[in-house]
């Protein structure tokens, strides 16, 4: 089977209810993928640049998952891709990440109407990731596209329904992003 690593890029997974809820979810389901929590390995933002390298040169499958942040990467994980994928490594002349797949799992805390042309933002969610397609053709990686869920916001849990709601939202996101794992995989 391929190996599956998943970058977790929550900046504190402690206080989230989706990502937490995705990410154990595909513990329990595929439990030999390998999950890389970067706000418990790096409290302090000091990455280990050479074990960060040689667990994606390890992988098959590469899953970044994140809760979107300003229409982006949160700052821990940006702040990762920059320290990690340096030229030489992940793209050059040299690169060594290619052929490897690379899916795009997160969250965002706008329900989905807001993701709409004529929505809150004016863009769809779609409209905010070329730039992830573009680092993927750059390190000749097999970009998988995105899956993500909308509606799970922080202001939205002033009571347990509302709670219950994402984690029940997380659990079909979790099962969504296991199927795709393991139809990669195949």
């Amino acid at each position: 089977m391929s190996r599956i690593l998943i970058i977790s890029g929550h900046p504190d997974l402690s206080a989230s209810v989706a990502n937490a809820a995705i990410l154990a979810h595909v513990a329990r389901e595929l439990p030999e993928a390998e999950i890389r929590r970067l706000d418990a390995l790096y409290p302090d933002y000091q990455f280990d640049i050479e074990a960060e390298q040689s667990a994606l040169l390890a992988a098959d499958i590469i899953v970044f998952q994140f809760p979107f942040s300003w229409y982006a990467l949160p700052g821990l994980m940006k702040l990762w891709l920059d320290k990690v994928f340096l030229h030489g490594f992940s793209h050059g002349s040299k690169g060594r990440l290619g052929g490897k797949k690379l899916l795009l799992s997160f969250t965002t805390g706008a329900p989905a109407v807001a993701y709409q042309k004529d929505g809150a933002f004016g863009h769809t969610v779609e409209d905010y990731l070329p730039q992830f397609a573009t680092t993927a053709a750059l390190c000749n990686l097999d970009y998988q596209g995105a899956m993500y869920t909308n509606g799970v916001s922080y202001s939205a849990r002033d009571d347990e329904a509302k709670i219950n709601a994402q984690r029940e939202l997380a659990e079909n996101h979790g099962a969504r992003l296991v199927a795709k794992l393991k139809e990669l995989a195949a």
